[in-house]
């Protein structure tokens, strides 16, 4: 069984663990239509990706 040689201090221990909190989720403004959505995912209301149509556009109704 492998055992620590030294104990590994607090400092040590937080920045280990710095990555483990929490981020609030990022968006971004569409080029077309304004809206915010979350980068590298479909618009769902127009249905764009990368000025592609890939999904068909939600009916207002």
């Amino acid at each position: 069984m492998a055992v620590p040689k030294r104990k590994t201090s607090p400092m040590k221990r937080g920045f280990r663990r710095s990555a483990d909190a929490l981020k609030d989720p990022s968006y971004v403004e569409d080029k077309e239509s304004g809206e915010f959505r979350r980068p590298h995912h479909i618009d769902l209301k127009t249905g764009m990706y990368r000025g592609r149509q890939v999904l068909e556009a939600k009916d207002k109704a």
